[in-house]
């Protein structure tokens, strides 16, 4: 059993309890909308299902309107959590992504636009220019050493960031440290990478949040039951054909919801999945819960 835990997750666990909003006086929004905005990356971590040999680097990018459609729904509803730009994929690489932090944060005037980054590509210039799009805070995961760590503390107070507008997560400790991560199997994605994690031959008896509080889509539109899911093995909907309310609550979703809560993970891609799914998200869980 790996036993590292982010310290980031604390602050992350607060946000998540702070934003319930519930819509129509019934169902439970989620507390973050991460979005995987393209399918490529400029590393290839030991750690990551990337580094899996048929794992495909894809140079493709989320576009402005299915971006716009996402956001503009959410506001209607009163979305009022994280809107992330993570998942799969290195966020700084699309050279589009101011725009796209302008668009999300035109529409979501009362949420907070977070963005995990390695941090490889940033200078003075390209960080103010994120936080002049809308970006409220950037959580920079640190791969290489101490050194670069410092550097990149350096970077943000030289741009006269505040200690709330960016997140340093050191992941370049050992792998008897699990490189400073919260590691996982990544819903089954992991047996062939280069830190290979195997999958579960049995699934656990243990409750899972993750579907009660994070709505996952990438730049294709695909929305995923869960972002652990690097295989995309569980795909209920998709926001091109679909509106957000409609897959959020969708029956699949929904039966998710119950079977994980009991502790039940006997389907894809949850039945071989190792993640600790308790770490966050109880009181969407029990607002769910009301509903029943």
């Amino acid at each position: 059993m790996r036993n590292f835990i982010d310290p980031a997750i604390h602050r992350k666990s607060d946000l998540i309890d702070s934003s319930l909003v519930v819509f129509e006086k019934k169902i439970p929004l989620p507390a973050i909308v991460e979005v995987s905005a393209s399918g490529t990356c400029n590393r290839v971590c030991s750690f990551c299902p990337r580094s899996a040999p048929d794992y495909l680097d894809i140079k493709e990018y989320i576009k402005n309107e299915l971006l716009e459609k996402l956001v503009s729904q959410l506001a209607e509803l009163g979305f009022k959590g994280i809107f992330l730009f993570s998942g799969f994929n290195e966020p700084l690489v699309d050279k589009n992504i101011y725009h796209l932090v302008s668009i999300a944060r035109k529409y979501l005037t009362d949420c907070r636009i977070e963005m995990v980054t390695n941090g490889d590509i940033l200078n003075e210039k390209r960080l103010s220019k994120l936080y002049e799009s809308g970006l409220d805070t950037l959580l920079i995961s640190v791969y290489d050493s101490k050194e670069q760590e410092e550097k990149l503390i350096e970077l943000c107070l030289s741009v006269g960031l505040l200690p709330d507008q960016y997140v340093i997560r050191p992941r370049y400790l050992p792998p008897e440290d699990d490189f400073g991560i919260t590691l996982s199997n990544r819903g089954g994605r992991m047996s062939n990478a280069g830190f290979p994690i195997e999958d579960l031959k049995e699934p656990l008896s243990e409750p899972c949040f993750y579907p009660h509080y994070e709505f996952f889509m990438d730049y294709q539109g695909d929305v995923l039951l869960c972002p652990h899911d690097w295989g995309k093995k569980s795909i209920v909907g998709n926001l091109n054909h679909s509106n957000f309310i409609d897959i959020w609550t969708a029956q699949t979703m929904d039966n998710a919801r119950r079977s994980l809560v009991e502790g039940n993970r006997y389907f894809s891609p949850c039945d071989v999945c190792d993640v600790r799914g308790t770490l966050m998200g109880e009181k969407h869980v029990d607002a769910w819960k009301a509903l029943q």
